[in-house]
């Protein structure tokens, strides 16, 4: 049995930085041992994922940390962790330890290589085994178990806004003096003091209830300030409490703070309370005085959440502020809190939040009596509503005119905003994505979809009925006997009472069948299509010259089992499209997508023409690198390098779209896209749309010798918008919920793809899916199949109210909406798409009165990822094989197959190969999938689709309770089921109870799996395709390099003043690149805000 293993007890105040790497989103291991770490007695600062280098050296030298711990799982690592050192030695911060992992993505031979280029430690799931996690944090705190303030000079004369590693070192010698030695305390104050006298900059106080969105708020002031006022240097010291049973501390307000990662002139210090007993540091006046010393043209000190008696933040600021929510309780609460007897402005932030408008009132009138200014209107006094998770919220701006007029009153501060000021004090729309009365639309989809099985069960049974009364009846008229009539006559009776009862859709609905049935009855399917008739054949012959069906015809014969089942089934291509949302497949096309992203543009492109080589139909997915993901251009930073064109295809501006596409017809009806991007999604579709355009500008002048003019050219541009086929994989809300690559705030994000499907709706865009709506990616992350399409549902229907709330038409949404699932190898994967189907027809029917089209789901389907771990790689193309043929006998509108070897590496053109044999094997070699509705009439299809079915409705109702999608994302629901489900899934595949063959059982003893894995072709983008991306990226950027700003500048204006971004986007791709553009959105406010 092991020894339990006690925590390293450190001599010193030990803080440290901890995050994810640049473009990686994998961060729950970092939260393990930050927490870890913090029950240790270390004050971490955690910045979350995906966090460059620079941010990391920068924040440890703002903090005067000893450490910073860096995971590492998306690549690329041996240029990040040099360049990490690198940069410490260039800052003269040498001294700061450097820790890393990465699972098993870091080998042995780079751990040392690292470690000896100056890394502190690498630690390889073999130390987490050997060591355990509270081990390898003792070995972190030991290592770590120094003062800083021996690499620290303290000169009174390098104490400036600019040298901040003095600014970091003079705080901590402040805060480690007035603990321990007050001697030394006075003569650091007898040579700051008089600093701080000459420059004595104002300082701003922000305090209030825990939770109430005090950083949030700050971040957005902050915002304000930089963009308002152009030379502004801000200081912010921010307080959290540290743990009395430990000596931790989360220091979590640097990780909602985007301006400071966006700007040079903000600087920031997170402190803990220590042995404070109060919500701020008792070092926090000390702390102010250095940073006015260092000569800030403003200071920003934020509190730790406080209680109804808490003030003290009142007694170091010139303006204080209150920030609290609705939640206070009863109005009689007001009257036990301090602040707003002392706070110069009071905040209701979240004003969004139910009862806010109440508590604005009572408030004002709570404030009126404190200051006995019965003379003055309630609306007068400085109480503010604010939501400060919505983009440029105009009550955060009043907030900060209200902050700018105190400053100028109580103090010198000479700067004027030039920022228009709000009429009034409060948000002026409280509706942020999904106006307050529609909260309960899922709740309302539950409640319709129940109404209407039950609907199909009563009238089935009365249908039954009537047809038992009608069929007695006629026995009984046969028989030549009076009483027999009678009861003859009766029965009609019956009959007639329960038609009254069955109404008239219904009546119809039965009729059709019949009709239908003898459609189906021949060898062909004969149909019109605007008066030109069209014959299918619905008959393949097999070697044994069988007859197969391609739809089998159920053999009901009670009329009222047949009501039911056209209710709940019904053949594909008819209401409610549980089968298929189309009668039968396209003759010689199957759902096969082509899927590549390597190196660059032309790499890619390569890939493209080898995949679609034997295919008429040409559907290329792209995948994209990572810096791509995250809306960054590639660099020659390292950390940036290294992940150029690896595990994707590197693209940053229209030259390479073009690049990319170069020599497919992108308005060909066989030719369509899918761009799995996400964050960046609007940004790339504005590039492929201006480029589908550019081709056939350019066909026009290669088949006419000339250029077409403004008329022709516009003709063109509608022709292509009306003909582009394809899907822009930007779902923002799986991202938030499953893996966290987001980049633009959850409402700024929604709010460019309402934008986009307003485009698409004015230019007549119908055949291109404004969103894919992911469950892939929400499966990937550890959601089991229930949760997967519980939550892709719910995501759907999300963007459905939000676009009817922006007041376009449910018809002009819902077909330009598609859905992406993963498939795997539990049972419920049979039928998510027939769920999926049926929920979402049945919604779109009866709740939102939705046309035939709207109701159609787009069922598109990826083989599990997860699966993907065999360590004998060749078993994965098995379970492959067994999604792939679940997907076909489901339907499925598309496949995309996974490469065995695609969970190690980019895929190598031989895995490709037996990926897409997979798909050709079975589409057209296996028997029975000749057949179109294969899972129609089996009892346990039927079954678990009614139990998949209720599944979902009842998470609807546990989402509906939480305020729907947006409010179970504030609470982490979401993301929180989905780690549970992973964390069970683990422990059942580690335990053995979960058999996985070759994982955790049937596994080969005689095989050398690193040493087969090392002989894999490993497809990396080489030096070479890097380097050729860069110069492209160089090249026109230096072509565009007068036209870039003023685009830049009117795209900026059109996302301040509420116009169209993505009408914009498709004139500034033209003349600027990816990063450039993400770079323009982030300084108006659109970035999105990390959380723990």
């Amino acid at each position: 049995m092991n020894a339990t293993i006690t925590s390293y007890t450190p001599s010193h105040n030990i803080r440290i930085i901890t995050a994810t790497s640049l473009f990686d989103g994998h961060d729950a291991s970092t939260n393990i041992m930050r927490r870890i770490l913090q029950d240790s007695g270390v004050e971490v600062i955690h910045l979350a994922h995906n966090r460059s280098v620079q941010e990391l050296v920068d924040t440890a030298i703002e903090e005067d940390a000893q450490g910073i711990a860096m995971s590492s799982y998306q690549g690329g690592h041996m240029e990040s962790f040099k360049y990490m050192i690198d940069l410490l030695k260039e800052r003269g911060a040498s001294h700061i330890k450097v820790f890393g992992g990465g699972g098993g993505v870091i080998v042995a031979d780079e751990i040392t290589e690292l470690e000896d280029y100056g890394v502190t430690k690498i630690y390889s799931p073999e130390d987490g085994a050997t060591m355990g996690l509270q081990g390898m944090a003792n070995h972190m705190i030991e290592q770590m178990d120094f003062s800083t303030l021996a690499h620290h000079d303290l000169d009174p004369a390098s104490l400036t806004v600019q040298n901040r590693r003095e600014l970091a070192g003079f705080i901590t010698a402040m805060q480690q003096a007035k603990a321990t030695d007050q001697d030394r305390l006075q003569q650091l104050t007898a040579t700051i003091a008089p600093l701080a006298e000459k420059h004595h900059p104002p300082v701003v106080g922000i305090t209030g209830t825990g939770g109430a969105g005090k950083s949030s708020l700050t971040d957005e002031i902050i915002v304000r300030f930089l963009h308002d006022i152009k030379d502004i240097d801000i200081c912010i010291i921010c307080c959290d409490p540290s743990r009395r049973k430990t000596g931790g501390a989360l220091l979590g307000d640097r990780i909602r703070m985007n301006a400071i990662s966006n700007s040079e002139r903000v600087y920031m210090r997170s402190l803990a309370t220590r042995d404070s007993s109060n919500e701020v540091s008792e070092a926090l006046p000390e702390a102010i005085m250095v940073a006015k010393a260092a000569g800030f043209d403003l200071v920003i000190a934020e509190t730790a959440g406080i209680g109804q008696g808490d003030s003290k933040i009142t007694d170091l600021a010139d303006v204080s502020i209150y920030v609290m929510t609705s939640d206070y309780g009863a109005p009689s609460q007001l009257e036990k809190i301090d602040m707003l007897d002392y706070a110069d402005l009071i905040v209701v932030n979240k004003f969004e939040k139910k009862g806010s408008d109440d508590a604005i009132r009572d408030i004002r009138k709570q404030v009126q009596r404190n200051r006995k200014a019965w003379e003055s209107k309630p609306e007068a006094f400085p109480v503010y509503g604010t939501i400060a998770s919505k983009f440029n919220d105009d009550g955060v701006s009043a907030l900060y005119h209200g902050i700018v007029e105190l400053l100028k009153e109580k103090s010198a501060f000479a700067f004027s905003p030039s920022l228009p000021k709000p009429d009034s004090k409060v948000s002026s729309s409280k509706t942020i994505v999904i106006p307050t009365e529609r909260i309960r639309y899922l709740a309302e989809i539950s409640e319709t979809i129940r109404n209407y099985h039950a609907k199909s069960t009563e009238l089935g049974e009365k249908i039954s009925q009537r047809n038992h009364f009608l069929q007695s009846a006629e026995m009984l008229a046969a028989v030549d006997d009076e009483q027999a009539g009678q009861s003859a006559a009766l029965l009609n009776e019956q009959a007639e009472k329960l038609s009254t009862d069955i109404d008239k859709d219904s009546e119809t609905l039965l009729k059709e069948w019949n009709t239908i049935q003898e459609a189906y009855s021949g060898d062909e399917l004969i149909y019109h299509v605007r008066g030109r008739e069209v014959r299918v054949p619905l008959i393949t012959t097999s070697l044994c010259h069988s007859r197969i069906p391609k739809i089998s015809l159920p053999t009901f014969k009670d009329p009222g089992d047949i009501y039911r089942w056209l209710r709940k089934e019904h053949l594909p291509g008819y209401f409610p499209y549980t089968g298929g949302v189309f009668p039968l497949k396209r003759t010689a096309e199957d759902p096969t997508r082509m899927f590549a992203g390597e190196g660059g543009p032309a790499q890619t492109n390569r890939r493209f023409k080898m995949l679609s080589a034997n295919y008429e139909a040409k559907r290329l997915s792209t995948a994209f690198d990572s810096v791509t993901l995250y809306g960054w251009d590639p660099a020659e930073r390292p950390d940036i390098y290294g992940k150029i064109g690896t595990s994707g295809v590197s693209i940053c501006t229209l030259d390479d779209i073009k690049l990319l596409y170069d020599g497919f017809d992108l308005c060909s009806p066989t030719t369509s896209v899918s761009m799995t991007i996400n964050g960046p999604a609007p940004i790339i579709l504005a590039m492929f749309m201006n480029a589908a355009v550019d081709q056939q500008l350019e066909k026009y002048e290669n088949e006419n010798g000339h250029k077409p003019d403004q008329q022709k050219a516009r003709e063109i541009k509608e022709l292509v918008l009306a003909n582009v086929r394809g899907t822009v994989q930007a779902d923002i809300l799986k991202e938030d919920q499953g893996q966290n690559t987001c980049i633009f705030s959850i409402e700024f994000a929604l709010k460019m793809m309402g934008d986009i499907q307003e485009f698409f709706i004015a230019n007549k865009v119908r055949n291109f899916y404004s969103v894919s709506v992911s469950g892939y990616h929400i499966a990937e992350a550890g959601a089991n199949p229930i949760t997967q399409l519980a939550l892709t549902l719910s995501n759907g229907f999300t963007y459905v109210e939000y676009y009817l709330a922006r007041g376009m038409d449910i018809d002009e949404i819902a077909p330009n909406l598609s859905f992406f699932f993963s498939n795997g190898m539990e049972p419920e994967y049979t039928v998510i798409g027939r769920v999926a189907r049926r929920i979402w027809a049945v919604a779109m029917k009866e709740k939102y009165g939705a046309s035939s089209s709207s109701q159609r789901l787009k069922y598109h389907i990826q083989t599990s990822g997860r699966s993907l771990h065999s360590q004998e790689i060749q078993f994965n193309d098995i379970r492959t094989t067994l999604q792939a043929l679940c997907a076909i006998y489901d339907n499925c509108n598309s496949l995309h197959t996974n490469a065995y070897d695609e969970a190690i590496t980019t895929p190598s053109q031989e895995s490709v190969r037996r990926a897409l044999a997979i798909q050709l094997i079975v589409n057209r070699e296996w028997g029975l999938a000749k057949n179109e509705n294969m899972n129609q009439g089996s009892f346990i299809v039927e079954e678990l689709t009614d139990l998949v079915e209720e599944a979902v409705l009842t998470e609807f109702d546990r989402i509906s309770e939480r305020g729907g999608v947006l409010g179970a994302m504030e609470t982490g629901y979401q993301r929180s089921r989905i780690q549970e489900e992973s964390m069970y899934y683990e422990h059942l595949k580690h335990s053995g109870e979960y058999p996985i063959i070759g994982v955790n059982t049937f596994r080969n003893p005689e095989a050398d799996f690193a040493a087969e894995n090392a002989t894999l072709e490993l497809v990396r983008a080489s030096d070479e395709d890097k380097q050729e991306q860069l110069d492209r990226l160089a090249d026109f950027q230096s072509r565009h390099q007068d036209e870039s700003g003023p685009a830049l500048e009117r795209l900026k204006q059109k996302a301040l003043n509420d116009g169209n971004i993505f009408a914009e986007l498709m004139e500034t791709v033209k003349t600027c690149s990816l990063g450039q553009i993400t770079g323009a959105l982030y300084e108006v406010g659109g970035q999105y805000r990390r959380n723990m």
